[in-house]
């Protein structure tokens, strides 16, 4: 059998201490110990899962393979660049890093090192993302909605970097074209931050997305719609589910020389056919930890790499530039 990979979360506040669950539960993986600042709160948690709990990233030198962090997107450089120096594979929260020249360090590090780096776009994971994927073909527009309730976290970042680089990283990742042009708008309502932001993006495969995301709406709202030449293809990512309807191919002509029964009840047209397919539910958050760990002991890359952290954290700063730089409605 596999030895299991030894493994360190730093960072053990609202989404780290899920990182610790998760992984104090994976016979892959083996939780040696969890980091935060907060002793108190180290412990705590570690105690929870009877494991060492600690108040700085050191403590894990020479005692884990690879560490999660889960810190504030301001110390992700940092931490980041100092675990992988200590020969740690990495996997780090979106986004990625507070800057693109952070990101670029953090690969940079990674690469000369020699280890793993994953960076953490859950919804990549979502069952019925992956099971849409499948489904995707040159999609010619995109709808997408992310709205959730006024959060008590994440206050020190644009909601563009909070909740809607998810779904860009998705698009990039779907997509497979280069962003040829934004539009974007931003409000903040409730906070000095970007709190509900709209952007409009056109590809150049041709493809447009509009996505939007906010934090101050009522109703918690996760969902993508893809619209290509044959296909519709609905994701609803809170409830993981998965709707899909095709064109079904022209009916033949009969025999007699005419229209087939088909065709004339339906005038001519093709049909529409498809609906719900079915999606085995799973936490997301569990999947992702363990293409990490799957990555690091087959010595492969993740499925989602520094560079798509790159990719998606660059697209959400410039929609945050936009929104920025030239008042509440921008374009470039």
């Amino acid at each position: 059998m596999t030895t299991p990979l030894r493994v360190g979360v730093v960072g053990v506040g609202h989404l780290g201490q899920h990182h610790a669950r998760l992984l104090s539960g994976m016979p892959e993986a083996t939780l040696v110990a969890v980091v935060d600042t907060d002793a108190a709160r180290a412990q705590e948690v570690g105690g929870r899962y009877g494991v060492a709990g600690t108040a700085h990233w050191r403590d894990l030198v020479g005692r884990v393979d690879a560490v999660s962090i889960a810190v504030p997107t301001v110390a992700h450089c940092e931490v980041a660049l100092r675990c992988i120096e200590a020969g740690m594979a990495v996997l780090v929260e979106k986004p990625m890093a507070a800057s693109v020249q952070e990101a670029d360090a953090i690969i940079e590090a990674a690469a000369r090192r020699g280890v793993t780096l994953g960076v953490g776009h859950t919804e990549r994971f979502n069952p019925a993302a992956a099971a849409a994927l499948p489904f995707v073909s040159r999609p010619r527009f995109v709808e997408v909605h992310r709205l959730g309730t006024f959060p008590e976290r994440s206050l020190d970042i644009d909601v563009v970097f909070d909740l809607m680089i998810h779904d860009l990283d998705v698009l990039l990742a779907t997509v497979g074209s280069e962003v040829e042009s934004v539009e974007a708008v931003g409000v903040n309502v409730l906070t000095p931050r970007v709190d509900i932001a709209n952007a409009r993006l056109r590809f150049a495969s041709g493809c447009v997305a509009n996505v939007t995301a906010s934090r101050i709406s009522r109703d918690r709202v996760r969902k993508a719609r893809f619209f290509q030449h044959d296909a519709y293809i609905s994701i609803d990512y809170a409830a993981q589910e998965l709707e899909v309807y095709r064109l079904a191919p022209h009916p033949s002509t009969g025999a007699r020389g005419g229209l087939s029964t088909a065709e004339d009840q339906n005038g001519g047209r093709p049909t529409i056919q498809g609906g719900r397919i079915d999606v085995e539910s799973d936490e997301p958050l569990r999947r992702e930890l363990d293409d990490f760990i799957c990555a690091v002991r087959d010595r492969r890359p993740p499925v989602v790499t520094g560079r798509d952290g790159r990719a998606a954290l660059a697209l959400a700063n410039r929609i945050a530039e936009l929104i920025s730089k030239q008042g509440p409605v921008a374009s470039v």
